[in-house]
This record gives structure tokens, sequence and C-alpha cells, in this order.
């Protein structure tokens, strides 16, 4: 009889969750996110804010928790209201709100996330990078 419990090294591993509800685990990538037809949920520690200029996911709502550090989100629909978070805090991202997270300190956080769609906007350009 094949094992009933799995470990996984969720440090190193993202869960995801199919659309029959059944779960795999799979090595995180380098650079983007895994994005399938369900929900992908993750633990990762962030030292910098994401390199972009903010990101959607239009499939489904997105959950985050913060365990350590604090992070600020920030979404299109109330850009000038940040909500800054800290451990124990989380919020949820509506499906199809554009927004960033902003790292303030050394932050491990989960997040779950729907897809297999999103998108995500590079960074804007520093007018202080224009060539003279």
């Amino acid at each position: 009889m094949p094992r009933m419990i799995q470990p996984v090294d969720a440090l190193s591993h993202s869960f995801l969750i199919h659309r029959d509800l059944s779960v795999t685990a799979a090595a995180r990538p380098e650079g983007a996110p895994l994005r399938i037809d369900g929900m992908v949920m993750g633990i990762v520690t962030m030292e910098h804010s994401a390199p972009h200029g903010g990101e959607v996911h239009p499939d489904g709502d997105e959950i985050l928790y913060v365990i350590s550090g604090k992070a600020r989100v920030i979404g299109e629909s109330a850009p000038d209201d940040p909500l800054e978070m800290g451990p124990g805090d989380a919020c949820i991202v509506r499906a199809g709100e554009w927004h960033r997270v902003e790292i303030l300190e050394k932050t491990q956080l989960i997040h779950v996330t729907a897809g297999p769609n999103g998108d995500h906007r590079p960074l804007a350009a520093d007018p202080g990078d224009a060539a003279v």
C-alpha cells in the first residue's frame, strides 16, 4: 500500500491545489511563481519587494498571511490607503485587483494564489535613470 501521508519541505516547495481538490507538491522555481489551473499555496521569505510594478490574479482571490516581518500591500482600488501587515496579519486580495507587496523588513509569508492566469507590470522607469 502506498504511503498516504507525504512529507514536504514547505520552504522549498509549493502546494498545488488542483480543481479536483487533490494536492501535489512541486519545487518552487527561481523567478516567476508557479501557476496552475487551481490554487498554489507557498511559504516565501522576501528581503526585497518583488521586481515588478504590480500583479493581478484574474481567476480568483489571493490570501496573504504574514508569519514574520513587515510588508505593505498596495491595491490599485485604494493606492493611497495601503495595508501594513506584521506577524499574524492576513488579507484577501480580490480577483482582478492589481496590487503589489512592498517589503519593509525581511518577511516570511504564506500565499494562496488562484490560477492559471495572471500578469505583472514592469517597474516604472526612474526618471533619474534617463540618459543625459
